[in-house]
């Protein structure tokens, strides 16, 4: 009888009280468990290449206690302690945000096992979030020289923001999904459905680029060119013109993808397109010829960033990818980092002490920070859904848009100097 109580009792003693999950547990002496025990995180492994990328920095790691394990749970001495140092402790390491926090509606307080915060690392911070959007953001633009700030949503407007006061101060309702939006210059495009619209803020004069065939999902401007890649497949050149009625004169339409275009780059005189055929393209800007078709992703080619001598590649596949020229002008992969779920998107930018970093958003709700050329993690950004696009701002700040609407601004933080002696 009593082996068979102590077996009971300690089956119980290990299981979580569900109460105390829900917030709703009354008993003073509960005999289920009031802490919950942290999965083993997936391990990440970095390669070790040419140019240095993916190489990590020595660590050790065998007097750490694995996340699970009973050292880890009970401590040195092994008795289990109090729940609310052990949930500090797991609340600090783990790499999830709390979905009722983001919600302003947790109810376990300081004894959530999971972060009640915008972000985990050093040298950044939140300044300040704009949610009036009510679907995707897909372009966010700050002109050279203005005090507004540009964003663009799938809820059919564009939002002007005052800089200096952080509000709302003007809405633009277009009446159909705004799927990019960028800024050059004095003027800002914007992708629609079968076309694109340019606004000069100077002149305050509008027109309307033709020829697109679905919705502009990407846009770059380079080579006094401004490129927009359609759902057809089809990218649209068009350049400066002296014609009276539009300062732009289509030039040229790029075919050779199968499948939408969803993301553009320029660098090194070539532009550079991904698109849904899991295919990247890269074109001379000069004659606007196709040179090379790279295939090396097996799913929708995400976003492309040029990077010095580099081109950086992100697909759903849940890889990133460095390419670099090798010999006779051919692009060839150096580096494969692998992401626990496919990539969004990607942003490169300097820290406030001009180190590269590489923002890579997740389809986990979160932005990953690396280190560049090591890919050693920074810290990450959390979001209430994917982060659609990153954008980058005057002053050390950035902007981050989720796919629920949310405009998320961001600044690098001053590093203190130390006094010498």
């Amino acid at each position: 009888m009593d082996t068979k109580f102590a077996r009971r009792t300690e089956r119980i003693g290990s299981t979580t009280c569900s109460y105390w999950r829900a917030g709703r547990c009354n008993r003073n002496r509960c005999r289920f468990l009031h802490i919950e025990t942290p999965s083993p995180p997936a391990a990440c492994g970095y390669g070790n290449t040419a140019y240095s990328y993916g190489k990590k920095p020595h660590s050790s790691s065998e007097n750490t206690p694995k996340y699970g394990s009973k050292k880890a749970l009970l401590g040195d001495n092994g008795d289990r302690g109090d729940a609310t140092r052990v949930a500090k402790a797991f609340k600090k390491s783990s790499p999830r945000i709390c979905k009722y926090w983001i919600n302003n509606n947790c109810v376990h307080g300081e004894q959530c096992l999971y972060l009640h915060s915008w972000f985990r690392g050093d040298g950044f911070s939140t300044v300040t979030k704009l949610h009036e959007h009510k679907k995707v953001i897909t372009g966010i633009a700050l002109p050279v020289g203005s005090d507004k700030l540009y964003s663009g949503s799938t809820d059919g407007t564009v939002r002007i923001w005052d800089c200096h006061t952080g509000q709302c101060a003007k809405v633009i309702n277009l009446g159909a999904e705004v799927t990019s939006l960028i800024s050059e210059g004095s003027w800002i495009f914007v992708g629609l459905q079968n076309a694109v619209k340019a606004w000069n803020i100077q002149t305050m004069s509008e027109f309307t680029l033709d020829g697109p065939k679905g919705r502009v999902r990407a846009m770059t401007v380079g080579n006094n060119t401004l490129f927009a890649g359609a759902e057809d497949g089809v990218i649209f050149a068009w350049r400066g013109s002296s014609k009276a009625d539009s300062p732009f004169e289509l030039v040229a339409s790029l075919t050779g993808h199968t499948k939408a275009v969803v993301c553009l780059a320029v660098g090194c005189k070539m532009l550079y397109s991904g698109s849904m055929d899991q295919s990247i393209k890269v074109w001379d800007m000069d004659t606007l010829q196709c040179t090379m078709t790279l295939n090396d992703h097996t799913d929708v080619v995400t976003s492309l960033i040029c990077w010095d001598q580099y081109l950086l590649s992100s697909s759903s596949d849940r890889t990133i990818k460095v390419w670099a020229c090798i010999e006779a002008g051919s692009l060839e992969v150096i580096y494969t980092h692998t992401e626990e779920n496919g990539v969004v998107s990607l942003f490169g930018m300097p820290d406030a002490e001009g180190k590269p970093i590489l923002f890579s958003s997740c389809r986990d709700n979160s932005v990953h920070m690396y280190e560049l050329p090591s890919f050693s993690e920074r810290g990450r950004l959390f979001a209430k859904k994917d982060v659609a696009l990153i954008e980058l701002g005057p002053g050390g700040l950035f902007f981050t848009g989720d796919e629920s609407g949310l405009l998320m601004v961001w600044k690098w933080l001053e590093v203190p100097m130390v006094a010498s002696s």
